[in-house]
């Protein structure tokens, strides 16, 4: 017997977002959303844990565009915040895609740029906000936001909101929004954390969990690789690049700025592409430039740390590296989310260190899987580790193993004990 195949039709949307939906165009609706958005449109407090890439944007920008119909008086009634402002700008553009047979009106807020536009778009009437915490209390503690007329807000990447440190933010938010509204928190993971956040926000809430906390993409290949040190992962990535014509499209994640730095420096230099770097020194229209021409095919290798991990919604991205192991490790199913969307498939490659090891067996811990690994190809040179790294290395390992043992005291002070006890024997010889 046939299945019914879901149409976004069942949901009653109006016929304005359903010609959107044709255009975009979307097939049928994915797990999240099939759960998602009759719950929302039904008034429910919603919990929703899903993975990047399953259409969660979707999710809940539809059935708000469903209720809040038509641009209606002069206050917002619809509060969207985010952490980071490529994430806002990322869900303006879905709000832009599905509300474009509407006359709804709707901005983003962030910081790094001045607010004088914002304040603008801001007098002019607005039916949707869509906000980091800190540039919504600024333009609020102005007078600038009047908040009276809210009905729903949505708290979206809640996990990331609380490793960035936005609990203050979020609970000076809760205090002066009216307290008769629709609460919407979706999140990749359900750390303790966004657990404790929920019950301070969310009444009587609807749980809609697609898959398992924390799991990567289904449609994510991953690979791990052990590489001693820096120069071999460059040689590593060189290889890959030049080696083979699957990687179409590619993002690298590094975990500080100067490394981004560097690898962009390098394959600038080797590799015949168009490629951008975007980390947190960058201006904000230099990463919203780099991310629009990543998304638009312009260029095919993007560089980033972690401030861009969750604000890049591109479907075509083909492989994701890891060059350095993430240290929150829910990060790493942030990053390795940015490929395998909408159904395509893709590949997570991970280089790691001999500190960073130590890490993937916590991350395999949860998201509940191993990593395969994969070999050195015997074509990439391995480079000696300098002094510098070397000792580096070290730190971070003694760091990890003081963590988990606080009476740990370290590789230097093992060899002091170890010099000790061998000085000691030779005395005792002597005598």
């Amino acid at each position: 017997m046939a299945v019914e195949k879901k149409t976004f039709e069942a949901f009653k949307l109006n016929r304005q977002l359903l010609n959107a939906i044709a255009e975009v165009p979307y097939d049928e609706p994915t797990p999240i959303q099939q759960k998602a958005i009759p719950t929302i449109l039904n008034g429910h407090d919603v919990i929703g844990i899903a993975q990047t890439g399953t259409g969660k944007t979707a999710a809940f920008v539809l059935p708000i565009l469903m209720k809040a119909k038509y641009a209606q008086g002069h206050d917002p009634r619809v509060l969207i915040l985010a952490p980071t402002r490529e994430l806002v700008l990322q869900i303006e553009e879905n709000i832009k895609l599905f509300a474009t047979y509407t006359d709804l009106r709707y901005t983003s807020l962030f910081g790094g740029i001045g607010p004088k536009s914002q304040i603008e778009a801001l007098q002019g009437g607005l039916d949707i906000v869509i906000s980091t915490p800190g540039r919504f209390l600024d333009l609020y503690s102005r007078g600038e936001i009047t908040i009276k007329m809210l009905k729903t807000m949505v708290l979206d990447e809640a996990d990331k909101m609380m490793d960035m440190g936005f609990m203050p933010q979020i609970r000076r938010i809760l205090e002066v929004i009216p307290t008769k509204r629709q609460n919407l928190l979706f999140s990749a993971t359900m750390s303790p954390r966004v657990e404790e956040l929920s019950h301070e926000f969310l009444e009587f809430p609807e749980k809609i969990e697609i898959s398992p906390q924390a799991t990567p993409a289904t449609l994510v290949e991953q690979r791990l690789y052990e590489v001693p040190n820096f120069r071999t992962k460059i040689n590593l990535l060189y290889w890959l690049l030049t080696d083979s014509d699957d990687i179409k499209k590619l993002i690298v994640f590094t975990k500080t700025k100067n490394h981004a730095d560097n690898v962009f420096k390098f394959l600038s230099r080797k590799i015949d592409a168009e490629i951008r770097v975007i980390h947190a020194n960058k201006g904000q229209n230099t990463r919203i430039n780099a991310i629009e021409a990543f998304k638009n095919d312009e260029i095919n290798i993007l560089v980033a740390t972690d401030v861009a991990a969750r604000g890049i919604d591109v479907s075509s991205v083909s492989h994701v590296i890891n060059f350095d192991v993430p240290l929150i490790y829910e990060d790493y199913v942030h990053r390795i989310g940015r490929t395998g969307r909408a159904r395509h498939t893709g590949v997570a490659m991970t280089f790691a260190n001999e500190a960073e090891m130590l890490h993937i067996d916590k991350i395999e811990k949860i998201i509940r899987q191993p990593i395969p690994k994969f070999p050195m190809p015997a074509q990439v040179p391995v480079e000696e580790t300098t002094k510098d790294e070397r000792q580096q290395i070290n730190r971070e390992i003694d760091h990890f193993k003081r963590k988990a043992d606080p009476n740990f005291q370290g590789a230097f002070h093992e060899k002091k004990k170890k010099a000790r006890a061998h000085q000691s024997k030779r005395r005792k010889k002597r005598r």
